[in-house]
């Protein structure tokens, strides 16, 4: 078997989708995209095309190493998103030609299914509670939400009171026992997550996610090794080498590699695997598209230490289209009881709607994050 050609279609709301074809006819799909960047993302996975045409799709170790180390320049976002979509469309070939999931090529499974949380409110976080209350009424039972609007290094009691009494109104709302995750999305600086931790403290938070940026975490990571409140934080780190030090700093609780963003199904096992060596948990970011949560669905099926998993359904990002639009069968991610079950067919264990695709491609996106500013007129953190 050969690869033939590579076609990425980049589609609403945010997403990039990767079309591998073989001279045998088998098709892989991969979601190669880094949000707000994904026309750059898709020119590398042109250029890196010169390495694939004609070559075996299932010699993956050796693709991706060839697709890392060949081009001497290495590693960020752009370069590890590319080669993750195209690691998932060569994984979701394998499997398919050999009739399994992408798991059972893997080791299989150590679960049947997973535990899935949803977003609540939006990058301002507002009415969290009254749609906390409806999702948990949907069945799932655990949510996450923005913590903050933007903060600056020292900032005032009313924006951390505002934080405090939107964590407290949704606890407040689901009760003792539905988990709720904080995002501060890396919109916090070191003197404000300190005070921010603290007053979270009694609220039995599931976790704290980016309190600081990772490249901050050295030198705070004695107030998060400190803090009763699990620490989650990666999906701006790309690479095993990128999470080797948070790792060994002994700040973070659970990592959140995006099998989209590092490399992935390949490389995002890798790092689960250096994580289970810490004791530390797997939750796999995927605020995107059917292929990113396929793909990141079969990594949980084998990783021992894989708690939670991100899913996308009815996020604010998702305007004009949602997670469900571009799949032949829906029904492969019908939650339940707070869980989904790990695809079981081929391959990812999903068929794409080509068609509906080609479609949606034709007008495309430009999607571009929001640009804050302080009320001084600097930048602030998004």
């Amino acid at each position: 078997m050969k690869i033939v050609s590579m076609t990425t279609y980049q589609v609403p709301p945010r997403w990039s989708f990767l079309k591998i074809e073989t001279d045998e006819g088998v098709t892989g799909w991969g979601e190669p995209v880094l949000e707000g960047r994904a026309a750059s993302v898709a020119a590398i996975v042109e250029e890196l095309s010169d390495y694939l045409i004609g070559k075996d799709p299932s010699q993956i170790e050796d693709l991706w190493t060839v697709l890392y180390r060949g081009g001497f320049y290495r590693g960020g976002g752009l370069h590890m998103s590319a080669l993750a979509g195209i690691d998932q469309a060569l994984w979701d070939i394998k499997g398919k030609a050999l009739g399994v999931p992408v798991h059972e090529l893997l080791g299989g499974r150590v679960r049947e299914a997973i535990k899935v949380y949803s977003w609540i409110g939006g990058d301002r976080p507002a009415e969290t509670a009254r749609a906390a209350r409806e999702v948990v009424d949907r069945g799932f039972s655990a949510v996450k939400m923005n913590g903050t609007e933007e903060l600056s290094y020292l900032d005032t009691w009313d924006k951390v009171d505002r934080c405090v009494a939107n964590v407290d109104a949704v606890r407040q709302a689901v009760g003792p026992n539905i988990g709720i995750g904080v995002d501060f999305h890396g919109r916090v600086h070191k003197p404000m997550a300190k005070v921010l931790l603290r007053e979270l403290e009694p609220y039995r938070l599931m976790f704290v996610e980016e309190p600081v940026l990772s490249e901050h975490v050295d030198g705070f990571a004695d107030v998060l090794r400190n803090s009763p409140i699990p620490i989650a934080l990666g999906e701006r780190l790309f690479s095993r080498w990128d999470f080797k030090t948070v790792l060994a700093s002994g700040a973070v609780d659970i990592i959140q590699p995006d099998p989209s963003h590092c490399g992935g199904i390949t490389e995002a096992r890798k790092i689960a695997h250096m994580a289970e060596a810490y004791d530390v948990g797997l939750a796999l970011h995927c605020p995107l598209g059917p292929i990113a949560l396929a793909a990141c669905l079969q990594i949980d099926a084998g990783c021992y230490n894989a708690t939670i998993q991100e899913q996308s359904l009815g996020i604010h990002y998702n305007t004009s289209n949602d997670l469900l639009d571009y799949l032949a069968d829906p029904s492969v991610f019908a939650y339940d009881d707070g869980q989904v079950v790990i695809p079981r067919g081929p391959g990812l264990g999903i068929e794409i709607n080509e068609e509906y695709v080609a479609e949606r491609a034709a007008e495309g996106h430009r999607w571009r994050n929001p640009v804050w500013r302080h009320a001084d007129g600097s930048f602030a953190e998004w």
